[in-house]
């Protein structure tokens, strides 16, 4: 390029004002930037004229303590009260209370269930405003361990809503209050996990849908273990060549994958709002789904960069519970207030007892149903205990069993010191709660209550080598200025290292214990109706919905077949005289809904249902002349059974699939709802076996008899017990039992154990393997359905596990209901 056509350069353009050019570098290494400087500020919320945020606050919560205490308000109330509102107003906190509230607010008068959980319900303040449901100061909770000033950040509060349409009315209430660029939804960085890792490297290489179908299976079992050498040998048991060139670029890639993003999901319930625009601050963009939006920062870059996150989560139980009441109420005709339920119900608690809680909430875990028996909960503080138990603070700290043999009277009560017995008392001198270790520090050791909960963050998952060594000095320094030296200090601080942050807080156990009571409650009295709500609240909990209708079934509900002609969209009660379920007065029986059928769009069943009522279908040909059924959606109805009552000719399953298939699909064609021409099928009929079959590949349930019934016979030749015949047999007596494998589990604090849960026609029983059984049967135990294993009984406090000496598949897990499988 010509020189005179070359730009001059900065420092020969401004030649003659060589000081122009240097003032521009002090400029720059002024010029300083960095996230914390993006100007967000949470928004202040709208008061009465007259009033601040915190004269406001003050006023709402003392209204509202009024109503949960009584007038005049006791003095360790309002001495409460003072305190935590001192330091809300300290900490400029009024307007994040009064949002929240406003939340709460919005839900209730919509008549949805809404409760504040965690930490959240340590605080007074938010018992008083309606946002949780625990009274901290009946149960002597902790203030600091949710709110302190050490902490230096802001306080953390969950809102548990019914999932589904409730919750998203409770989400559109916040982004119309806060405008479409001042609020959104928290993202997530969705990272390969082994499964998905196989499956979309295999598509990659070219692999068939049913071999990467059971190499996901296979490979999975290996997630987050440390013997992945033994990759080879599992893989050789599956019928795989580890050493074929695309098995070994599969593995490779999949190694290389795991654990790398993936994609940006959307949070479960964690929102965020700004005064003014949040797009200003972060980027936003649309959701998949309608009417949301979503930040590209995870809850962790948030809090990072002093983003407010209000988390409003979606809780399958409670909109199960919601459902129920109002089935209770509308069709049963008893009104029930889930806040005045009959405390302490004996027969609820004789269930509980039992173990028989499928279904219920926190309480139906393989590993609650195993302790259920030995805890033996008789009263609200015993569920509470329950619930914080089975978890990995107890557990790793090994504080279960010196629980439940102390609870038994087996072994004495006994505290590290006397001066820690009020605190240790109702839990019989086993620390279980996070806030019991921050009052020992309190007490043994004499921090302060900001200063206890700042150890416990310490101690916690942000760990800090430093900061926990100047506490644990500060800690021991207390002790020993109080006396408690030796072992006694010792075991005091391996509690607080083993339970700081894996704890769970007495706070977060009672708000979980009311829901469970509930469910438990619901689940004794009302059964028909607790059934209709879980199946409609899917998915959900802990069991797959086959497993939740045999339950219901076992405890003499009746449960009706998905029908065409009586079906609605979501599963419905039917009064019924005769029905098995009669309690007092009339009975119910449980309708299953269209939404189970597998591949039956929702308008569709909506559709059928809209028909059904301006009149009665006639037959297949008027269902298919009147709705616009897709060909698999009226094949998958007649496989079902599901036309046998609106047409004769359709009264079998082979008869119905025989009468579709010579019907007009396309409705308006000439002869679209005209009966075809008779003709009876010249298929044979299904055998009971190949029903129920059908019934778990169509809908994943079957109203009929148990796979495992019609095993039976064969299993009784070979002397294999059920689970109802378990309960029978001595301690030590080796026994052969079989079922339908619902639970695989292998917890890291197991040391390699794994349990499963099998179920049969007349309930669940439970087996342990060994590690090394567990590597020498995992072929066999993540391929196959069914199961039959064999092995010595344990039978000790009416908890009942079969070792697993021997075990051997029965039928695969092709086309049958998924198992929960290690969550």
């Amino acid at each position: 390029m010509p020189e005179t056509l070359r730009k001059p350069s900065p420092a020969r353009r401004f030649a003659d004002r060589p000081d122009w050019i240097r003032a521009t570098r002090d400029v720059s290494e002024r010029c300083e930037f960095t996230l914390r400087d993006l100007g967000y500020r949470f928004p202040a919320f709208p008061v009465p004229e007259g009033t601040c945020q915190a004269s406001w606050l003050r006023r709402l919560t003392f209204e509202g303590a009024r109503g949960r205490y009584g007038h005049p308000l006791p003095l360790r109330v309002r001495a409460q009260l003072e305190h935590e509102l001192k330091l809300i107003e300290k900490l400029d906190l009024p307007g994040y209370f009064l949002i929240v509230h406003d939340i709460a607010r919005f839900a209730r008068e919509r008549k949805i269930l809404c409760q504040g959980r965690g930490s959240a319900a340590n605080s007074a303040v938010c018992y008083a405003l309606g946002i949780t449901a625990i009274d901290p100061v009946g149960m002597e909770l902790l203030f600091e361990r949710f709110l302190s000033e050490e902490r230096g950040e802001w306080p953390d509060i969950d809102l548990d809503l019914p999932s589904g349409d409730p919750r998203e009315q409770v989400i559109q209430y916040v982004f119309d209050k806060y405008g479409e660029r001042g609020a959104a939804m928290t993202a997530v960085v969705i990272t390969y996990r082994t499964r998905m890792a196989v499956r979309e490297m295999g598509k990659v290489l070219g692999f068939g849908a049913d071999s990467l179908d059971r190499l996901a299976r296979t490979i999975s079992t290996l997630e987050h273990r440390e013997d992945l050498d033994e990759l080879g040998s599992l893989l050789r048991q599956a019928g795989v060549d580890p050493t074929s060139p695309r098995i070994r670029s599969l593995l490779d890639l999949v190694d290389r994958v795991r654990g790398l993003p993936r994609h940006l999901g959307q949070h479960s319930g964690g929102i965020v709002i700004a005064a003014g625009r949040l797009d200003e601050v972060v980027p936003i963009e649309p959701a998949s789904m309608a009417n949301r939006r979503v930040v590209q920062w995870d809850k962790e870059d948030c809090a990072d960069l002093g983003i407010i996150k209000i988390d409003l989560l979606g809780l399958g139980m409670l909109r199960a519970l919601e459902e129920t009441l109002e089935l209770v109420r509308n069709v049963e005709g008893q009104p029930i207030d889930l806040a005045r339920l009959p405390p302490d119900d004996p027969a609820t608690y004789a269930m509980i007892q039992r173990a028989d809680t499928i279904g219920t909430f926190q309480i139906e875990s393989r590993a609650q149903m195993a302790t259920l028996p030995r805890m033996k909960p008789e009263r609200f503080y015993d569920l509470v205990v329950e619930i914080a138990i089975i978890r990995p603070g107890p557990i790793v700290g090994q504080m279960v069993n010196p629980y439940l043999r102390r609870r038994a009277g087996r072994e004495e009560v006994t505290y590290p010191h006397p001066s820690l017995e009020p605190i240790l008392k109702r839990t019989l001198g086993i620390p279980l709660f996070q806030e019991q270790l921050l009052r020992i520090a309190m007490t043994a050791a004499g921090f302060s209550a900001g200063e206890a909960e700042e150890l416990r963050r310490a101690m916690g998952f942000k760990r800090s080598v430093e900061r926990m060594r100047q506490l644990e000095s500060r800690l021991r320094t207390g002790m020993n200025e109080r006396g408690i030296v030796g072992e006694n200090q010792e075991a005091i601080i391996r509690g607080i290292h083993s339970f700081a942050f894996y704890g769970f807080p007495e706070s977060h156990a009672a708000s979980f214990a009311l829901i469970a009571y509930a469910s438990a409650y619901l689940k004794r009295h009302h059964p028909a109706a607790f059934l209709v709500g879980l199946l409609n609240a899917q998915p959900m909990g802990f069991y797959h919905p086959s497993t939740l209708v045999k339950d219901a079934q076992r405890h003499g509900i009746e449960v009706r077949a998905i029908d065409v002609g009586r079906s609605d969209w979501r599963c419905t009660l039917e009064p019924e005289q005769e029905c098995a379920a009669r309690k007092d007065g009339e009975a119910f029986a449980v309708r299953l809904g269209l939404r189970y059928v597998a591949g039956v769009r929702k308008e569709t069943g909506h559709v059928i249902e809209t028909e059904r009522r301006r009149r009665p279908f006639r037959s297949a040909a008027d269902l298919a002349g009147r709705v616009a059924l897709q060909r698999g959606e009226l094949e998958t109805l007649a496989e079902l059974g599901a036309l046998a009552s609106i047409d004769p000719a359709a009264s079998t399953r082979r008869s119905a699939l025989w009468q579709v298939a010579a019907l007009e699909r396309d409705p308006d064609a000439l002869f679209a709802g005209h009966e075809p021409p008779e003709s009876l099928s010249p298929l044979p009929e299904l055998t009971p076996l190949e029903e129920t079959l059908a019934d778990y590949r169509s809908s994943g349930i079957t109203p009929g008899p148990h796979l495992m019934a019609h095993l039976r016979g064969t299993l009784r030749k070979r002397k294999v017990l059920t689970a109802a015949e378990l309960r029978d047999v001595p301690d030590g007596r080796r026994v052969r039992t079989a079922g339908f494998v619902i639970v695989r589990q292998r917890p890291g604090s197991a040391k390699g154990f794994c349990f499963l849960t099998l179920e049969d026609e007349t309930g669940t029983s439970n087996a342990i393997l060994t590690p090394r059984q567990f590597k020498r049967f995992r072929v066999p135990l993540h391929t196959s359905s069914v199961v039959e294993i064999e092995g010595p009984l344990q039978n000790v406090d009416g908890v009942i596990h079969v070792r697993v000496a021997n075990l051997e598949p029965l039928v695969t897990r092709q086309s049958l209901p998924d198992s929960h499988d290690y969550r």
